[in-house]
């Protein structure tokens, strides 16, 4: 077991590159299956979600191995295998993409219900509306989602809401669908779009990415490719808010700012500056930050794992400031270990009240999902005192070495075994 601990009172100041995008690498690599060559897959993440799909594929009868520590090469020519029972399927929620990609290759997938952080209802059913609707057959038996289907028709699909996963799932089961599948009220986030331009690049007919309506035409087969993942995302708003926090100067090199729109607009709405290049941008922290409310919405909507780590940020902030999570039904189960380290929040139901400016002190948090984890790590960055934060397995499924990244901008920071003294 390790911890991060973190001396806080130090401004963060300094450059960075942002790494490949974890919400499309996940979906990318169970991608994979459907090319019948080797694809090359630069710029992923090395992070624990990318090793346990990886290790998936390769149980499934595809032969992967890293060029260098963010570039994947991988041949699923070989693949046969269409059960996916493993302990690595276990560990994340994106393993659902298997079943598309499966059922889209194979016409047939048997994959564990998959699992991942845990903060509220994430139900399938929009997935399974979507392979249904497509021809397949499936029932969900003994912990495993099982879809067949004798061949896969395309059609139109009407989505209840905005599902990125089922959006992506659909994408991957309609490629060799035949005919035309329609896909209405589709998800519009940037890694939807990547994983469409993915697709596109093997010889896949995806059109609309990016828009709620996307229009998918079968085709008989996808070829080999190479392919870069776009920038993270959530990984960029969550040094952006870590600068703003602790007062200091951040510029996050290797993104694309259009990304980051909502999340810039939120900052500077507080007083902070945002400057903006081709592929970098700069946040520079107020010396007296100003309340907001922020609610979680779809993209381009401010994004919900973007939620805790910025109700961190109000915290620290003059006044009165309300969060509004309408994406996730228990996604404020972190706010526990925040008032640990001092930080004044009341809950009801899906809204946050944050009263500020908190003055917090270092403590023993424990993080409890990905983003409440990095939402700890920009408290104790601003703590009095010593923070150390247990279940770091949480936080290393979506940030490669977050330490290195930190202290490279002058945080105090550190990862220690559990028996080590903190």
């Amino acid at each position: 077991m390790e911890r991060l601990v973190i001396t806080g009172g130090r401004r963060l100041n300094g450059e960075i590159s942002v790494n490949g995008a974890k919400n499309a690498a996940v979906a990318i690599i169970p991608a994979v299956i459907l090319a019948s060559g080797v694809c090359v897959i630069e710029n992923l993440p090395y992070i624990e979600d990318v090793v346990s799909l990886v290790d998936t594929l390769t149980r499934l009868g595809c032969k992967c191995g890293f060029r260098d520590r963010h570039t994947l090469v991988a041949d699923s020519s070989g693949v046969s295998e269409t059960q996916a029972a493993f302990d690595s399927v276990r560990k994340l929620r994106a393993s659902y993409y298997l079943v598309g990609a499966l059922l889209g290759r194979f016409g047939e997938a048997s994959v564990t219900l998959p699992g991942g952080c845990n903060f509220g209802t994430r139900p399938i059913d929009q997935h399974i509306k979507g392979f249904e609707a497509l021809g397949a057959e499936v029932r969900i038996e003994h912990g495993q989602i099982i879809a067949k289907a004798a061949k896969l028709r395309g059609a139109p699909i009407y989505l209840d809401v905005a599902s990125v996963g089922a959006t992506i799932n659909i994408m991957l089961a309609a490629v060799f669908a035949e005919g035309t599948t329609v896909i209405d009220n589709a998800a519009k986030e940037p890694h939807v779009v990547d994983c469409a331009n993915f697709l596109n690049i093997m010889g896949a007919r995806v059109k609309g990415a990016g828009t709620d309506v996307i229009k998918i035409q079968g085709v008989p087969g996808l070829h080999d490719c190479e392919y870069t993942i776009i920038p993270d995302q959530i990984e960029c708003g969550t040094f952006m808010i870590a600068a703003a926090a602790t007062g200091g100067r951040v510029t996050l090199k290797n993104i694309i700012p259009k990304h980051m729109d909502s999340i810039s607009a939120k900052l500077s709405e507080m007083g902070c500056s945002v400057r903006e290049g081709a592929d970098f941008l700069t946040v520079e922290g107020a010396e007296r930050l100003k309340p907001v409310t922020v609610k979680t919405m779809v993209y381009p909507g401010f994004p919900t794992d973007l939620q805790p780590q910025m109700t961190v940020l109000l915290c620290v902030a003059g006044g009165t400031s309300i969060v509004k999570e309408t994406v996730f039904d228990n996604r404020f189960q972190y706010i526990t270990e925040l008032r640990r380290l001092g930080c004044d929040v009341t809950i009801d139901g899906r809204v946050a009240v944050v009263e500020g400016p908190a003055k917090l002190t270092g403590a023993d948090v424990t993080a409890t999902d990905l983003r409440a984890g990095a939402a700890l790590i920009i408290g104790g960055l601003c703590a009095d005192g010593a923070t150390s934060i247990g279940n770091v397995k949480y936080i290393d499924r979506g940030y490669e070495t977050i330490e290195h990244n930190l202290s490279s901008l002058g945080a105090d920071i550190k990862r220690v075994r559990a028996e080590e003294p903190t």
